[in-house]
């Protein structure tokens, strides 16, 4: 009988020391990747629209990021979603559909659904498609949660919060439900809310970043006894001081490229300058086209996976 309660406690303590929440100013070794502008894509990119590469042997790793200067007038980034019967397209056939020189996958799904159906916020275009997810069950307990997401103004103005929604409308909260695995948290009063009028949202999380230093509350958001915090190929998105909007991608699951873990993928970003940054769906989901090209292997294949949504970036 106590062997049982000190393997319980241990398994809490151990579940509770992935969380970064509550230490914002956590620190992780930097994996030293150096970044090289690809000039045979660059050229052919509107003005304020870069991609860089990294390839480090010595971390296994390959990635892209892309860097959007939201402040140019004639740049626009946006959420997607895919008007397939299914509600699934590849990333490759979201950019063809609409035309655009960047496209990187979006937000959690459904796969296993006919249409495929959204796990978290999304809208796009002033239309709630799917509600913010308000609860999960772990374990037969229910744990209240507020998200992350990334949200697109009208204006180019793109930020990073925890979210909730009400009918149509979304709100945005300065700090995340105090949960830890065994332990649910209470839930704020409506006080500590805002409205959060974004013309398009995308829900995802956790959250890497928050003013400028790593933050990702695995146990607020309730993403442990999952799989997300483990080492996978990686999407991110991220937003600099200057309102600048960070596109990132890491390969993962082939033997040149291993993916990364959330503490890993959050110090990327950091290295970026990011000041908010998120983490987006990612393993075989994870795919970067930019000018019709895919410049990633998803998960280690050559056939992307079907996704719901996307982010793209326009050039008016």
């Amino acid at each position: 009988m106590f062997n049982r309660i000190l393997f319980s406690l241990l398994a809490i303590i151990l579940l509770s020391g992935c969380n970064t929440s509550g230490n914002s100013s956590a620190k992780y070794p930097g994996l030293g990747l150096e970044w090289t502008v690809i000039d045979s894509i660059n050229r052919d990119l509107p003005e304020g629209i870069l991609v860089y590469q990294s390839v480090h042997v010595g971390a296994n790793l390959r990635a892209w990021y892309v860097h959007v200067k939201e402040s140019l007038p004639e740049i626009e980034s946006r959420v997607v979603v895919s008007s397939d019967f299914d509600a699934r397209e590849t990333v490759s056939e979201f950019a063809q559909r609409l035309d655009v020189p960047v496209m990187i996958n979006g937000g959690y799904f459904r796969m296993d659904l006919n249409p495929a159906k959204h796990v978290g916020l999304l809208k796009v275009d002033g239309e709630l498609i799917h509600a913010a997810t308000s609860s999960v069950l772990r374990n037969e307990e229910r744990f209240y949660l507020h998200r992350s997401a990334i949200g697109f103004s009208a204006n180019n103005g793109v930020e990073i919060n925890w979210v909730s929604s009400s009918g149509d409308s979304v709100f945005s909260w300065a700090q995340g439900i105090e949960n830890i695995p065994g332990q649910p948290g209470e839930q704020k009063d409506n006080i500590h809310r805002k409205l959060w009028p974004y013309r398009d949202i995308l829900g995802a999380g956790p959250l890497l970043m928050r003013d400028g230093e790593v933050f990702i509350p695995i146990n607020e958001e309730v993403f442990f006894g999952t799989s997300i915090p483990e080492v996978h190929p990686r999407t991110a998105a991220g937003v600099t001081p200057e309102g600048d909007l960070i596109l990132l991608l890491v390969d993962g699951r082939q033997l040149i490229s291993r993916g990364v873990d959330l503490p890993e993928l959050a110090n990327i970003m950091q290295e970026l300058g990011c000041e908010d940054a998120i983490n987006l769906d990612g393993g075989g989901s994870s795919a970067l086209v930019v000018n019709g090209m895919l410049l990633n292997r998803p998960a280690g294949k050559t056939v992307e996976r079907e996704v719901m949504s996307a982010i793209a970036v326009y050039s008016k």
